[in-house]
């Protein structure tokens, strides 16, 4: 769909939406584009500035942010475990549970005492997006 400004020849401004630029030809030209203040359909498309969009698309990876890079490395390469964090790391570190690389959060307390245990963990340079499992 594209967005038009459009104007008449009273000079109203009123937008509409069209499938595409023929369309909206065929639809001024057959009288079924009418101004919504004064019922004229004298109609031209206004001058608009484009619309350009903030996201950057996933295919454009060489445009992401080292950060960015890392996240998905992380989020695609491991488990999102949560809150349950320091709990899934301690019991892997004590081999109560399988071995596997999880990430999640956990509180300062709890990284503080599996970094006095020994159990190795590194905080992530970014919050972690909230997953449900």
């Amino acid at each position: 769909m594209i967005h038009y400004a459009l104007t008449c020849e009273q000079n109203h401004r009123f937008d509409g939406w069209f499938a595409s630029s023929a369309s909206f030809e065929s639809q001024r030209d057959s009288g079924q584009v009418q101004c919504a203040i004064c019922g004229s359909t004298q109609i031209d498309r206004a001058l608009m500035a484009p619309a350009v969009s903030a996201k950057i698309a996933p295919a454009q990876d060489a445009e992401k942010s080292p950060i960015e890079k890392l996240r998905d490395h992380i989020e695609s390469s491991s488990d999102y475990v949560g809150l349950r964090f320091a709990d899934e790391a301690r019991a892997m570190h004590e081999g109560r549970s399988e071995s596997r690389a999880i990430y999640g959060e956990a509180r300062p307390d709890e990284a503080r005492a599996l970094v006095e245990d020994g159990v190795p963990i590194a905080p992530l340079p970014f919050i972690p997006k909230r997953q449900t499992n």
